[in-house]
């Protein structure tokens, strides 16, 4: 496996291995909560399972030392309804207490007080008051991950207490009860029910769906691939069906320095993206280069991971799909990302999703031909187009077919 500077970035977390000051902890450091042992706080609610030494993992649920709606420090949703900025999410990742405690997957099955806390904390829809005591101070360190929000300030788990009922919507408390149904027909029904994405994530990741015997932890980084890919999968069953769209279409969107393009052509169902990672960027932070990360799939999907775009490329999908599903048609879509410099601080796929959601609830701008389109779309991009034109395997495919409108 090469690594870039990026990922030494991400490993050190901090500890200066580049030889450069770390400019991720310099804007963060001021954040950081009090070190204590004991104290009380409101979770989110948000829980976070790891997936280092599988199946034996960390657990634990994250917290600030503060009482009352902390809803907005774990919600992409919320993040980007309000038009956070990417200090405004740090500030309130790096205000929460990872108490953790070692389990194994299996366990997520066995009542415990730990088990019980962290699951009931994952059910919960609003923020939760509980009571942590640790068996020592947290570490003033951070998780740099590409699929996740920032995840910091780690300790042992020694006690820990709800002060309160956890507020659990009626759909989720009847699922997690039903221990005959499927996991993946829970996700799609709690989803038909309109809970938020994120939270399906969390219910997944505590181990709480499925059926009862196979039941068990899911490490967080997996879980939000894997509620993305099931629900998007699930509407495209129905969208293959669908007529083609009959005009070239073209969104865009940008959040904390993820620009996107979403260039739909008149086609059965295939699906690209194609992303850019410029210098200075996050994942690119000193090399002068521009990294490109590629994944497709034609119409009958793709069985293998999504490797290089990884959990966006999920993500991104199921935006499109729920686009494609309100106006009951099907495209073929290539998706091209900029990860521009300001994007400086990893904020995990949530806000991607969301990014890509807010695309499609724009009105889409019309063309008669593939270039219109990627002229305007150079009016907003600062790399070439050409860029991601010489590396779309959909493109090159499309314009070698010959299409029956060529003749009409």
């Amino acid at each position: 496996m090469q690594f870039f500077d990026s990922e030494l970035c991400a490993r050190c977390k901090g500890k200066g291995l580049c030889g450069k000051p770390c400019r991720i902890l310099s804007k963060i450091k001021g954040y950081f909560p009090k070190k204590k042992t004991h104290f009380s706080g409101s979770s989110p609610p948000e829980i976070f399972i790891g997936r280092y030494n599988y199946p034996n993992i960390n657990a634990g649920i994250l917290s600030p030392e503060q009482i009352g709606q902390t809803e907005e420090m774990s919600m992409p949703e919320i993040w980007h309804e309000k038009n956070f900025g990417i200090e405004d999410i740090a500030s309130r990742r790096m205000g929460m207490v990872y108490s953790r405690f070692k389990t194994g997957i299996k366990d997520a099955k066995k009542p415990g007080k730990f088990v019980d806390a962290i699951q009931q904390i994952s059910m919960a829809d609003k923020s939760v008051s509980t009571e942590f005591f640790l068996q020592k101070a947290p570490t003033t360190t951070f998780n740099l991950d590409s699929h996740t929000p920032l995840i910091g300030n780690p300790a042992p788990l020694k006690l820990v207490n709800l002060q309160e009922n956890p507020h659990i919507p009626k759909k989720v408390d009847y699922l997690v009860s039903d221990t005959n149904a499927k996991a993946n027909q829970a996700i799609k029904e709690l989803y038909k029910g309109k809970t938020i994405v994120s939270h399906l994530a969390k219910l997944l990741s505590a181990g709480v769906l499925g059926i009862k015997y196979q039941r068990k932890f899911v490490p967080t980084r997996w879980s939000i691939t894997a509620v993305d890919d099931t629900l998007s999968k699930m509407l495209l069953e129905k969208i293959r069906y669908y007529p083609e769209i009959s005009e070239i279409l073209l969104f865009n969107s940008e959040y904390l320095g993820n620009h996107y393009e979403f260039l739909l052509l008149p086609d059965k169902f295939s699906f690209e993206v194609i992303e850019a990672k410029m210098s200075g960027s996050v994942w690119n932070p000193f090399s002068q280069n521009t990294i490109i990360m590629k994944d497709y799939e034609e119409f009958h999907g793709r069985k293998k991971y999504a490797s290089e775009v990884t959990g966006a490329y999920y993500s991104n999908r199921l935006a499109l799909a729920e686009y494609l599903e309100s106006i009951k048609r099907q495209a073929l879509c290539i998706v091209m990302r900029e990860a521009r410099p300001e994007y400086s601080m990893p904020m995990g796929v949530g806000i991607l999703r969301e990014a890509s959601r807010a695309a499609f609830r724009k009105i889409p701008e019309k063309f008669a031909t593939i270039e219109e389109a990627f002229a305007t779309m150079q009016t907003r991009m600062r790399l070439p187009t050409s860029l991601f034109k010489q590396h779309s395997f959909l493109l090159k495919n499309y314009k070698k077919q010959t299409r029956i409108s060529q003749w009409f």
